[in-house]
């Protein structure tokens, strides 16, 4: 079985994730802007430096010490004990193999445990139902859509001993 891993995003890495990034279709609401990615060195480097907020943090999703998607937690609120989860996978032969699935978990482990979060929320367009589907394999619950998203949330689940 091939490893996932979740290493918090470096400049470096992100270089090389985007270096063989390609837009996938299902995350545009409006097709009128999808376009074919084309690695930008500078592009990158504001990309990954408009990341860097205290309210977030980016990570590297890697398989077998390969980057081949990102994963971020934004909107980090420590008073509400709640951040939202984002994911993005490079290419669609890192797709429909379980390697999304593996990652959200992860990350909703470093949530609960690391940052002490009780909740992480996450959000898809409509028509991308592949999301949608990793999602709830990860043990997210649909709680509701308006005209353009779909909305999902994990709690953490208290043991009373």
């Amino acid at each position: 079985m091939e490893t996932i891993e979740l290493q918090i995003m470096t400049r470096e890495l992100c270089h090389e994730l985007f270096r063989d990034w390609e837009n996938d279709e299902a995350i545009y609401a409006d097709m009128f802007l999808f376009q074919p990615y084309v690695y930008d060195k500078d592009a990158v480097d504001r990309y990954y430096d408009q990341k860097q907020e205290p309210d977030r943090v980016m990570f590297a999703i890697m398989l077998e010490g390969k980057p081949i998607g990102g994963l971020e937690l934004k909107r980090i609120d420590s008073d509400r004990k709640e951040c939202t989860l984002s994911i993005h996978m490079q290419r669609d032969e890192y797709k429909n193999k379980g390697y999304g699935t593996v990652a959200e978990k992860l990350a909703v482990d470093y949530a609960f445990n690391v940052l002490k979060l009780d909740t992480v929320k996450a959000d898809t367009i409509l028509k991308n139902v592949r999301s949608q589907h990793v999602l709830e394999k990860a043990g997210f619950a649909y709680v509701g859509e308006d005209d353009k998203f779909r909305y999902y949330r994990i709690d953490r689940i208290e043991t009373k001993v």
